[in-house]
């Protein structure tokens, strides 16, 4: 096992943690404030890459961990994207 692994794993592992608070947040506000989708989007593409990267470097635990934050971003730019449309439909 490698522990820079072991460690990389645990902060992508924080990571997917971290914005699935930001998805919980989003969905009990119903609106979003303060984050642009494009942002979310491309670090969800960063996300993509890296469950390609660490397979194929050998990265088990980074990449179970990836998947988690490539699945929380999915989750957090479709919701972004929901209640942004969401609110543009209501002030229209």
């Amino acid at each position: 096992m490698n522990w820079t692994d072991v460690v990389n794993g645990c902060f992508e592992g924080l990571a997917g943690l971290m914005v699935a608070f930001s998805c919980l947040k989003t969905y009990k506000d119903k609106k979003v404030r303060g984050v642009a989708p494009v942002t979310v989007a491309f670090f969800t593409l960063w996300g993509f890459w890296n469950i390609y990267f660490y397979p194929v470097n050998g990265f088990t635990w980074s990449f179970i961990a990836g998947l988690l934050v490539v699945t929380a971003n999915l989750t957090w730019v479709g919701m972004l994207i929901y209640y942004t449309r969401k609110e543009k439909k209501q002030d229209g």
